[in-house]
């Protein structure tokens, strides 16, 4: 088994119930396909560098994974066919970073001088 990266972006419009929908079809294919996520992260609305499908912002979904090649064909396969989805990718890794949360918001306000 191998260490995937796979992050989606998702429409501006879509609800947070939608979004919750969007985590939970591709948890279910990944697992279906013997795969196992490590971990989740919720990444939020963010600016895009440019626009994809008349968006100009997006969600980002990031999943990291261990599992097999074709686990991953499978949730390429499907991720194609979403109208929900603008993009996605899937990154092979050698190992995880499973602690460091990158766009994680910070608790305590920047004090300014």
């Amino acid at each position: 088994m191998n260490f995937y990266e796979h992050t989606l972006i998702t429409r501006q419009d879509i609800s947070p119930s939608q979004i919750r929908q969007i985590e939970d079809k591709y948890s279910k294919i990944i697992q279906d396909n013997d795969g196992n996520i490590l971990k989740f992260e919720s990444w939020g609305l963010m600016n895009l560098s440019y626009l994809i499908k008349k968006n100009k912002k997006g969600n980002f979904l990031h999943f990291k994974i261990k599992a097999k090649a074709n686990t991953i064909r499978e949730l390429e396969k499907n991720e194609k066919i979403d109208k929900n989805l603008l993009r996605y990718l899937s990154v092979k890794v050698k190992k995880l970073d499973l602690e460091t949360e990158y766009f994680k918001k910070n608790e305590e306000p920047v004090k300014k001088n």
